[in-house]
């Protein structure tokens, strides 16, 4: 018996693994397929223009407060706790310039997308989650309604339409913290400011920007609708659908940063 049961245990433990490695791909096909179905029908009318709108508004109120206060602080900390740096070499004329290299090419994309992440999709991975452990999903699927259509593509391309949007302002009020530090230490104008912020942005830093916003706005919304829509039963599904979604989401956008970066850098 006690072979027998030593045999199981070692069994089992092999089995561990295997599991694991079976559901990752599974994940995958899921997430994969969940993805090509979203293209297929976010482009085939009828159109959710109403629903987008109310969507994007949502998107962009969640999170406009936050974004502006965390977005000020941000070129406010950046710009004063890089004057000692440059300082030291007599460079504090540069600081403009890095301060506008540092916020475009990086810091405004990012921050608002981590923010977005946490604030829109948690929110949408939790209502969508609620709305499966509801059934209000599956009773719109008998109706014949097209819930996915009306539920995640409209979510999804609200994200990837909004983001862009708020990391354009997040960047212009960045910009306007690093300004009230340069000219309360310097006495810089802000015309004089604001020319030295655009003198060392290329075209490609502004189409990267851009890029990495819309992926990100994309990733953030995909993300949620998938944990939400595919959440399991009960109540404790729609905690991990928004704890989900905000932990892949910020996983993903890290990881794109990280992409995006690198092929930017091979075209300057």
């Amino acid at each position: 018996m006690d072979t027998k049961n030593s045999t199981t245990l070692q069994l089992k433990k092999k089995a561990k693994p295997r599991k694991r490695i079976i559901n990752f791909f599974v994940s995958l096909y899921d997430i994969n397929k969940f993805i090509i179905r979203f293209f297929k029908e976010a482009f085939v009318p009828p159109f959710e223009f109403k629903e987008i709108v109310r969507q994007c508004y949502e998107v962009g109120v969640r999170s406009f407060t936050l974004i502006s206060l965390t977005g000020f602080i941000v070129g406010l900390i950046f710009t004063k706790q890089s004057r000692p740096s440059l300082g030291q070499f007599g460079a504090t004329s540069w600081l403009p310039s890095l301060v506008s290299i540092a916020i475009m090419r990086a810091l405004a994309p990012l921050v608002t997308a981590l923010i977005a992440a946490g604030k829109v999709g948690s929110s949408i991975g939790a209502e969508l989650g609620s709305m499966r452990v509801t059934e209000q999903i599956d009773a719109m699927e008998v109706s014949g309604t097209k819930p996915f259509k009306f539920l995640v593509c409209t979510r999804v391309l609200a994200t990837t339409l909004t983001i862009p949007i708020l990391a354009t302002y997040t960047a212009f009020i960045a910009l306007l913290g690093g300004y009230v530090n340069v000219a309360t230490n310097e006495g810089t104008t802000y015309s004089t400011f604001m020319q030295q912020v655009f003198d060392p942005l290329t075209f490609v830093d502004f189409t990267a920007s851009l890029i990495k916003s819309i992926v990100f706005g994309f990733t953030i919304g995909i993300v949620g609708c998938y944990q939400g829509y595919n959440s399991s039963k009960g109540t404790e599904g729609v905690g991990k659908a928004a704890n989900g979604a905000v932990v892949t989401a910020m996983f993903l956008i890290f990881v794109e940063e990280i992409v995006i970066v690198q092929i930017s850098s091979w075209f300057r």
